[in-house]
């Protein structure tokens, strides 16, 4: 018989499901959403049959490491608001830490089947909301205050921060890491409140990215 997943776990339980969900996302994040099962057990130095307890499918793993990635990436975009003296400050440090949003960037752009997973998800849905909602709380602070460009929207800065943390193949680890770095850096200054070129159309806001 399945666990129930929302039942409280046992700490041993809990520290299993911690593991797997830790392998996960790091096997995800570097090779995508379907690598054997048996490799993330291995990963997370577990048995194949703890992992399948815990989670009955890849369906069930999908879920449960996107929702910790947005539950991860929430938790920074509200600390970032408390600890940052500005509201841009705090869109700065959210586009270079995002990793959370490589990972489940990648889970839509690279898997039919975990986007599928994504859409339907009523608890990832529920994050995915919360989380624009946070980012556009935050840009028009920064545009009140003259700092972040008035023609931008909180699906813009979402979408830049997806694609910014979706790395291309790289020669190696280090020159991925600064290409990435590089084109953050680029998209901020993009962002300031007074650079040289206009947009296209207009503004894209949380609605144009509900699927």
């Amino acid at each position: 018989m399945t666990a129930d997943p929302q039942a409280p776990l046992r700490a041993d339980a809990q520290r299993n499901r911690d593991l797997i969900i830790a392998a996960a996302r790091a096997i995800f994040t570097e090779h995508g959403p379907e690598v054997p099962m048996e490799d993330i057990a291995r990963a997370a130095k577990v048995g194949i049959g703890t992992l399948y307890r815990r989670f009955p499918d890849r369906d069930a793993l999908i879920r449960a490491v996107a929702v910790d990635s947005f539950a991860r990436l929430l938790a920074e975009v509200r600390a970032a608001a408390v600890e940052e003296p500005t509201a841009w400050d705090a869109l700065v440090r959210i586009m270079h830490h995002s990793t959370d949003l490589q990972l489940t960037a990648q889970l839509a752009m690279l898997s039919a089947k975990a986007l599928q997973i994504l859409k339907e998800d009523e608890a990832v849905c529920e994050q995915r909301e919360e989380l624009l909602v946070e980012l556009e709380r935050l840009m028009v602070r920064a545009q009140a205050a003259g700092q972040l460009r008035p023609d931008v929207g909180a699906g813009d800065i979402a979408v830049l921060i997806a694609m910014a943390l979706r790395r291309p193949p790289a020669k190696t680890p280090e020159i991925g890491r600064l290409s990435t770095d590089r084109c953050i850096a680029i998209m901020i200054d993009g962002l300031r409140a007074h650079p040289g070129t206009p947009l296209p159309g207009r503004p894209l806001v949380r609605d144009d990215l509900r699927r």
